[in-house]
């Protein structure tokens, strides 16, 4: 070493200067060299210029030391977090086992640290799995930031309307439901070497299902790792399904949690009725408690799960009376259906001797972390959902939760600090909760998931091998609703319809309805409603004081045609807004209690919706061309969206007291720059939206029933009928009937319930049939309307939610999957459940006919459109082109004139005991009538096979003729004959009757007797009086009654009456 110093080898200077700890150069050569170029404009010297460089450097110097320090930091407490010890372990795991578990408990780190062990043992296209997109992001985020890859493509997430993924990509975060997508396109997942899935404890459908498909691969890819992590793990369970896979337990690292069981709170006036609001006073005790233990100066605040909405304003109520007295805390709500502005506010810092109270719904529980929060009030409820295949309702019910929910909760007190827990509920109360929640599979509807697992070729879902299969029937249901909807052969296989519908990220009736509307040239409103039933409502639940105000400017955008109508209006006025420079949409959708981030979101699944049905040749792309004006505008917006990324995060701002109510509240963003509404105007076209929203607003009656229709034909057979006591009712007491679900209501956000004279259409008597005033019977329902609902909902009470109204005619014609006559068509029995009576016979018949027609052109159409690009020949596919246009212009035509079909009729339900006598093979199954069934068969409009099962003939897989049985010998078999009563108007004797059906039987007996003898008198003294008979006259001849046992001079039709009249007595005797 001497001799190297001494020596001066590498030029070392003999003095110490501070610069050398400068990592930057900046050459004197190039200051030299732009001093040069600009020394007559500057009277600047060189020595100024040398000690600019400095200044320079030392500046640069100083922000990456800056930066070192923070990075010097982060690894500091990543070595820190408790998984740091496990990471050989983990990785060791990995190489010795296809399938690893890490129960890592809440602060372990495995979300972040995982990922990146994986990357430094020599994994890459490593794919994690989230239940959320926004953990997705937040977490792609942070990891890039820990591995120095916050500005490049290594570490990447995708979602389902955006990503940020390449070709160069190790790490990507992305949801269970868009890796299940992209097993159609890639069944081995040959583009992952390592599957991590995070959250595994939750058990959303989408996840027990992408375990099932991963089980299943990893027999096929030896090479494929997978790692399964989650915080309250189920071991045993998971363990066992992948083969005794080995488990890593990681404690937590959480700050000490004092808990307090606090049943003495909660008392007996709790425990009300169901229909009653629940007593919030346990929950202000707890309030006093904390204000009275713990001073003030001590911050600290409190989180309270509540089970639902209704639960949460009940509590936020009461505690803001006592926040106004107070003055020492701040009531915030927190649920789902709140506006992202005022979810954001929970994350505001609160005066100095003021504390938050949050009452939330369990998406407090592990979704969101809240800083500050010191204590939690668990009331220990949970509303879920429930679901009923055979009627097809959702049911939220309040339960008790787990125990690893209850774990969850109190966690959350003790996750930046030492915290209380509150639990007001006895200790004995939580050993009897169960170990772990009910898994999502268990609740709710399966149709999506069977059509998905259809797509990857997996025809029997019943085989499926589920972690804990769901309940048989619900698959059964699930695949038989497919197949009602022609997704599915009956072999289980996909139609094409069934293969669009799985690309579709929607819902079946969605998707269904996307893909109908594109056969007609208004498929721009239908867009704008399956997105808008596709996102959560824009209109929002408000708690403040302006919700009056909001109600009232909100009314002008309802629409009398029903919820999609109305939300179609609210965002054809929202772009509206949005395309005057002079207007404020974030103001407009405030004092309207409109989320505005509910039109973004529709909006990308509106362009999302387009893509796909382009790429699919279901719909034309549209070549707009922007203007000069048009582009400087948008290198304006580029110039905003960059000056917004150099800004810093979103700070917290300290919450405000109002002073009319107590409440408070955030300051207000109006004039900030709003970068969602920068990315809108950068992704759409503003003026081609604009022109879409002004035509939506020129509908004509025919365009309005085309547009039912088409949502008809995605949600059928979804539609309810108002009860026949309606007319009666009060308007908020009215009740509705679907086939399977008798007496539902009316949601009261619905604009029907908010506007219930929307309605009077379905009880406008004046369309009805002329006779109705002489033939009235109760149980029809004067109505040439139905309403179409979207799902049914039970929570107090069961609900129709999202309804519109449709024309009862069109729809059941056109939608019915069975539609059933008797011989002369003036009987019509739609689905089983619903009859429609005529006044003509031939006019129904030609109706029916060209019913027949329209809907094989539709079915061909659909077809046509969905197989048209499976022929790679371009000749091939011009044929089909030209084609499918002239088979258009038929469907347009024909369906045009059947909208403006107008036929008088009445409509009824069909009783289940008169269903099962309804029909001619059930009420004389082992004889039937040959002579009408040739008759039948002989009928040029409806030739066909005998149905085996109704009697008849089967004319189309969905028409059956003359197999319908009369009203009257219907109610006799059914067994109704002998207490029913009903309204009654005998042609005969013009008599108005309230009787049974026997007493109409008896009564027509006399009446048939009356006219016999009548007629018997006319004949004899036609006889007597040998007066030739007409070449026009009637031919009778001489009929022998063995009943009666006496002889007649009858015509044809006579003889058949008289038979018939027996027949009833015989019946009505036997019975």
């Amino acid at each position: 070493l001497d001799t190297v110093i001494k020596t001066n080898l590498y030029n070392i200077p003999e003095k110490y200067s501070k610069h050398y700890k400068v990592n930057f150069e900046l050459s004197r050569d190039v200051i030299k060299k732009r001093f040069n170029m600009f020394r007559k404009d500057t009277s600047l010297k060189m020595d100024d210029m040398m000690e600019f460089q400095k200044v320079i450097l030392y500046y640069l110097d100083f922000v990456q030391k800056k930066s070192f320090s923070k990075l010097l930091k982060l690894k500091q407490d990543q070595n820190n977090l408790p998984i740091k010890q496990y990471e050989q372990s983990i990785v060791y795991a990995l190489q010795q086992n296809q399938v690893v578990i890490v129960a890592g408990d809440t602060g372990c780190g495995k979300s972040t640290q995982v990922p990146q062990y994986l990357l430094l043992n020599g994994y890459s296209n490593i794919a994690c799995t989230q239940p959320r997109r926004l953990a997705c992001i937040s977490l792609a985020k942070r990891v890039g930031f820990e591995t120095l890859n916050e500005y490049k493509s290594d570490i990447a997430y995708q979602v389902r309307f955006e990503t940020n993924r390449t070709k160069n990509t190790k790490v990507v975060f992305l949801t269970e439901g868009l890796l299940l997508r992209q097993f159609q396109s890639d069944p081995n997942l040959s583009m992952y070497d390592v599957v991590v899935v995070d959250e595994v404890h939750e058990r959303h459908i989408n996840g027990d299902f992408l375990l099932g498909v991963l089980k299943c691969l990893l027999q096929h890819r030896s090479d494929l790792k997978l790692i399964l992590m989650s915080a309250t793990i189920n071991i045993d369970l998971f363990a066992s399904y992948f083969h005794d896979a080995p488990v890593i337990q990681v404690p937590g690292r959480l700050y000490p949690i004092e808990l307090q069981y606090m049943q003495h709170f909660v008392q007996k006036s709790e425990l009300k009725d169901k229909h009653d609001r629940l007593d919030p006073s346990p929950y202000l005790k707890v309030m006093q408690l904390i204000d009275k233990k713990y001073p003030s100066s001590e911050r600290g605040d409190l989180l309270i799960f509540m089970s639902g909405m209704s639960e949460i304003a009940a509590v936020v109520e009461a505690a803001k009376e006592y926040a106004a007295k107070s003055k020492s805390w701040i009531i915030l709500p927190l649920h789902s259906s709140l506006s992202v502005e005022e979810q954001d506010k929970i994350f505001d810092v609160a005066p100095d001797g003021v504390r938050k109270c949050i009452v939330s719904t369990n998406i407090a529980e592990t979704s969101i972390t809240i800083d500050g929060v010191r204590f939690i009030a668990d009331s220990g409820k949970v509303k879920e959902m429930s679901y009923d295949p055979q009627v097809k309702m959702q049911r939220l019910q309040e339960f008790w939760i787990s125990q690893a929910s209850a774990e969850q909760r109190k966690g959350r007190a003790g996750r930046t600090g030492p915290g209380v827990c509150f639990r007001l509920y006895s200790e004995e109360d939580y050993c009897e909760f169960s170990n772990y929640s009910t898994p999502e599979i268990h609740r709710v509807p399966l149709d999506t998931l069977v059509l998905h697992m259809a797509s990857l070729g997996l025809r029997d879902a019943t085989r499926f091998p589920f972690i804990e299969p769901p309940m048989k029937a619900s698959l059964v249901n699930a695949t038989y609703f497919l197949k009602l909807q022609n997704a599915l052969n009956t072999d289980g296989t996909l139609t094409p319809l069934g293969r669009m519908l799985s690309r579709l990220p929607v819902d079946i009736v969605i998707g269904k309805m996307l893909v109908m509307g594109s056969l007609f040239s208004i498929i721009e409103p239908i867009l704008v409603i399956a997105t808008a039933l596709s996102v959560q409502s824009p209109l929002t639940k408000r708690f403040d004081s302006n919700a009056e105000s909001c109600d009232i400017k909100r009314k002008e955008l309802f629409s009398e045609h029903g919820d999609p109508f109305t939300l179609l209006s609210a965002y054809d006025e929202w772009i509206i807004v949005k395309s005057d420079r002079r207007s404020n949409s974030r103001k407009w959708c405030k004092h309207r209690g409109l989320e505005e981030q509910r039109f973004y979101e529709m909006s990308k699944l509106k362009q999302q919706f387009e893509d796909l049905l382009i790429d699919h040749g279901l719909m034309k792309k549209s070549n707009i061309q922007s203007n000069s004006i048009e582009r400087d505008e948008r290198n304006e917006l580029l110039k905003l969206k960059r000056e917004h990324s150099l800004q810093s995060n979103r700070k917290r701002k300290v919450l405000k007291l109002e002073s009319n109510n107590g409440d408070l509240s955030s300051e207000s963003d109006d004039n900030l720059v709003d970068i969602n509404d920068i990315n809108f105007k950068l992704r759409h076209n503003l003026s081609s939206l604009e022109k879409s929203s002004m035509r939506n607003r020129k509908f004509t009656h025919r365009d309005i029933i085309l547009l039912k229709l088409i949502l008809s034909s995605g949600l059928y057979p979804q539609i309810a009928v108002p009860d026949e006591t309606n007319p009666w009712r009060k308007q908020n007491e009215q009740v509705f009937h679907t086939k399977d679900k008798q007496f539902l209501m009316l949601h009261p956000t619905s604009v029907y319930s908010l506007h219930p004279d929307f309605l009077e259409n379905l009880y406008n008597t004046d369309k009805a049939s002329s006779t109705d005033k002489q033939t009235t019977d109760g149980r029809y329902i004067h109505s040439r309307e139905l309403l179409l609902y979207v799902s049914l909902l039970e929570t107090n009470k069961p609900y129709i939610v999202n309804t519109a109204r449709v024309p009862a005619l069109q729809t059941l014609l056109l939608l019915s999957s069975s539609i059933d006559t008797n011989s002369d068509c003036s009987t019509l029995v739609f689905d089983n459940w619903l009859e429609m009576s005529f006044e003509t016979n031939f006019d129904t018949k030609l109706l029916i006919s060209s019913v027949v027609q329209i809907r094989s052109a539709w079915d061909m159409l659909l077809e046509q459109k969905l197989c048209i690009y499976e022929d790679d020949d371009e000749k091939e596919i011009g044929k089909k082109l030209k084609s499918i246009t002239k088979l258009e212009n038929i469907v347009s035509q024909k369906l045009a004139e059947f909208i403006d079909t107008d036929i008088s009729y009445k409509l009824r339900r069909i009783s289940s005991a008169e269903i099962k006598h309804m029909f001619i093979k059930s009420l004389n199954p082992n004889n039937i009538d040959k002579e009408n069934t040739e008759d039948l068969q002989a009928h040029q409009l409806f030739s066909g096979k005998e149905n085996s099962e109704k009697g008849g003939i089967s004319v189309t897989p969905y028409l059956t003729y003359g197999c319908v049985v009369s009203a009257l010998d219907c109610s006799v078999s059914s067994g109704q004959a002998n207490f029913l009563c009903e309204h009654y108007h005998c042609l005969k004797c013009e008599k108005h009757l309230i009787c049974t059906v026997v007493e109409r039987i008896q009564h027509d007996k006399e009446c048939v007797l009356n006219s016999l003898e009548e007629e018997s008198v006319e004949i004899s003294v036609k006889l007597e009086n040998k007066t030739e008979i007409s070449c026009h006259a009637v031919k009778k001849e001489s009929y022998f009654c063995e009943d009666c046992s006496e002889e007649f001079e009858f015509s044809a039709v006579e003889i058949l009456k008289h038979k018939k009249f027996h027949k009833c007595e015989t019946t009505v005797s036997n019975n």
